[in-house]
Parts: C-alpha cells; sequence; structure tokens
C-alpha cells in the first residue's frame, strides 16, 4: 500500500558518516501532509546535517529520502526543488543588489516555467509580475517594493527570504533556524507569517528558541547525537522524561509557563 498521499516526507534509515565519524545514525521520520515540524537538539546533534541531506546538498551514506513517495536521495538540490521542496539557510540568502520586487521575481520565473529571459522581455511577463506583487503582500514588504535587499532591516531580509523560498509553489518547505537574530517583537511577528505563509504547505524547520517551537509546530522530532529519540505533539515532547533529561531540561517548563 502506497503511503505517498499520507506522507510528505519520509526519512527510512538515514545514515551519514563523515570518514569514520558518524554523524546521522539511522533516522526514520514520517512528516504527515500539511504538519508544521520543529526539528530540536542540542549543537552538534546533526540538525544541519539532516537539512543538508533532505534539501541534497549531502548524499546519505545509507537509507532513503522520500518526497510525496518519491526518492530524491542522491538527486540536486535544483532537481529537489523542483519536485516540490524548497529550503532557507541560517545565513540569510537573498541577492542585496536587487530589489524586493526583483528577488521575488527571481523566484517565481522558474515555478511559472520560465527559464533564460532577457531583462528587456520581464515587464511584458504580466502572471510573473502579478505573481510578484502577491508574494510582497504576503510577506508584508510591498511598501519597500524598490528597495534594495542590502537596505533592508534584518527581519525585513528574513521575510524576503521566505518569500523567496515559498515562490516556486513547492508543497513541502525547510526553514532553518527562521528566528535566530530577531527581537522578542520580530519573533512574535515573524510566527505569524510563518504560519500564514505555510498554510496548507508541509514544514520542517529547526530552531533553538522554544517559545517559538512551541508556538509554532504541529509536532517534535527531538534530535540528539544524530538519532530521533522522540517525535510527538508538543505535549507529549514536553512531558517526555528523555527528552528533559537528553536536552530540553528547565526549557520545558518555562515554554509551557509562556504558552498559557
Amino acid at each position: 500500500m502506497s503511503t505517498a498521499g499520507k506522507y510528505a516526507l519520509e526519512l527510512n534509515g538515514l545514515r551519514k558518516n563523515f570518514g569514520k565519524t558518524e554523524i546521522i545514525r539511522g533516522i526514520d521520520l514520517k512528516v504527515e501532509a500539511g504538519d508544521r515540524v520543529a526539528i530540536i537538539g542540542p549543537n552538534g546533534a546533526g540538525k544541519s546535517t539532516l537539512f543538508n541531506l533532505i534539501s541534497g546538498r549531502l548524499a546519505p551514506t545509507s537509507g532513503e529520502v522520500l518526497l510525496h513517495g518519491e526518492r530524491i536521495d542522491g538527486k540536486r538540490p535544483y532537481e529537489i526543488n523542483r519536485l516540490g521542496l524548497a529550503r532557507s539557510f541560517q545565513i540569510t540568502n537573498i541577492f542585496p543588489k536587487l530589489s524586493v520586487f526583483e528577488n521575488l521575481r527571481c523566484g517565481v520565473l522558474w515555478s511559472l516555467g520560465y527559464r533564460y529571459t532577457f531583462l528587456r522581455f520581464l515587464a511584458n511577463l504580466h502572471d510573473a509580475n502579478e505573481r510578484t506583487e502577491e508574494l510582497m503582500q504576503q510577506v508584508g514588504l510591498a511598501r519597500k517594493r524598490d528597495v534594495h535587499a542590502v537596505n533592508l532591516t534584518y527581519a525585513e531580509q528574513r521575510a524576503l527570504e521566505i518569500g523567496v523560498t515559498i515562490a516556486g509553489g513547492a508543497s513541502v518547505i525547510l526553514l532553518d533556524e527562521p528566528t535566530a537574530g530577531m527581537s522578542t517583537t520580530e519573533t512574535a511577528h515573524f510566527i505569524a507569517l510563518i504560519k500564514q505563509v505555510t498554510t496548507g504547505k508541509t514544514l520542517l524547520t529547526v530552531e533553538h528558541d522554544m517559545g517559538v517551537v512551541f508556538g509554532l509546530a504541529d509536532k517534535i522530532a527531538v534530535v540528539v547525537y544524530g538519532e530521533v529519540i522522540a517525535f510527538d505533539t508538543p505535549a507529549a515532547v514536553r512531558a517526555n522524561a528523555r527528552v528533559q533529561e537528553a536536552y530540553l531540561g528547565s526549557s520545558v517548563a518555562d515554554a509551557q509557563g509562556a504558552g498559557h
């Protein structure tokens, strides 16, 4: 029986070695379509390596990665992106000398089937321009339409990167520490933005801020030493003694108190 309709992403026996050092140690994870999953764990747990394996930046030593039932391990990042998985990075990854509109339009063009298009023809691509205008509204940057990305605030740059990430219409979105470096007010705004722009999509996010984790995620995967030691609802993870011992500790109680 196929599980392609139920699971947006499946990791089966995933392992990654660097020389004799085993970083990812047999991870099994099944993410249902439409779920928002936070991946947490201490520094060095393998979270970024896991994202690199899923998005094709690294090839697994063994095991498999399936996107909507189709194996994607071994494919190149751009091939995986075209199959419907998009990723942002810890470091803001945008074109600093292009405007907000131009950054977003770059992300839109491929999704609409345009490939190599000379700049003088871009103004005539009405479908791409309309989609870009919609994206600017969606990420709250319409007033900064013609501002070069380098001149945006840090939070605005992160919002722009989210826009570029979703511009291609991917159904599975990976966000790597999206609220890192933000103030409390900016973080609250960004959580709301992420919820809005990922409605109907599957989300995986690596995040250290436990307030963000418990405020955003439907499920939490706890990674310790390259293994998933728990994958459940926030309430169940919060109550998991093994998780508390291995990682969360007092952060669980702090986050629980903040959520009420």
